[in-house]
């Protein structure tokens, strides 16, 4: 069956989203398509205030309103401004701000190196990175990358250039799940905790 065109593009819209197939982008189609008007007119222009109404960080390339030139964590005269946690996504920033317990700041990457991908250190915000580092103020850097073959890649490539600095390079540790039992955990997951062990009255 030949869908109308307006349809079959919105169905095509939502496929190109990550982790929506066709199936779940027809019936998002069809909800809106017999949705009150309200509820498509307030997505519409919610869409449209994502691009115009956000902007990047000047300072850590984190997400902010549009037309504040620093995010509130780089604005934030309490944060540790000599604390720099590097993490790929502003969607890990988020996450590591969820615990509550992180004083600095932030560098977003925006990716991770992945030479299969064609990304390169020039496709990140790595120049970025070690011109705040070059201004002699941070204290120590928190490699915050995904635990993937690309974000231990990226982990690596930083810290390799910033050998022989003063500046203290340490990675988020690794280990089994709360709550996880043993015999599902995988061996990378196992060798990772078994390393990364800590005495018991630590």
């Amino acid at each position: 069956m030949l869908l109308p065109a307006p349809i079959q593009n919105l169905i095509d819209a939502f496929s190109r989203l990550p982790g929506i197939g066709p199936k779940t982008a027809s019936r998002l189609t069809f909800y809106l398509l017999d949705a009150p008007e309200d509820i498509s007119r307030d997505l519409a222009e919610a869409l449209a205030a994502l691009k115009s109404g956000i902007a990047y960080c000047e300072r850590c390339f984190n997400i902010t309103a549009a037309g504040q030139s620093l995010c509130e964590v780089c604005a934030n005269e309490t944060r540790r401004q000599d604390v720099i946690c590097v993490v790929e996504s502003p969607l890990d920033a988020i996450a590591i701000e969820r615990t509550g317990v992180y004083e600095g700041v932030y560098h977003v990457l925006h990716g991770a190196l992945s030479p299969i991908e064609g990304i390169g250190p020039d496709d990140l915000k790595l120049r970025e990175l070690f011109a705040r580092l070059a201004e002699g103020e941070v204290s120590e850097v928190i490699l915050a990358t995904n635990p993937s073959m690309e974000g231990d890649a990226t982990a690596m490539y930083i810290q390799r250039q910033l050998e022989g600095s003063d500046v203290r390079v340490t990675r988020l540790a690794r280990g089994l799940p709360v709550g996880g039992d043993l015999e599902y955990a995988d061996q990378n997951t196992l060798l990772r905790a078994l390393l990364g062990r800590q005495r018991m009255d630590e």
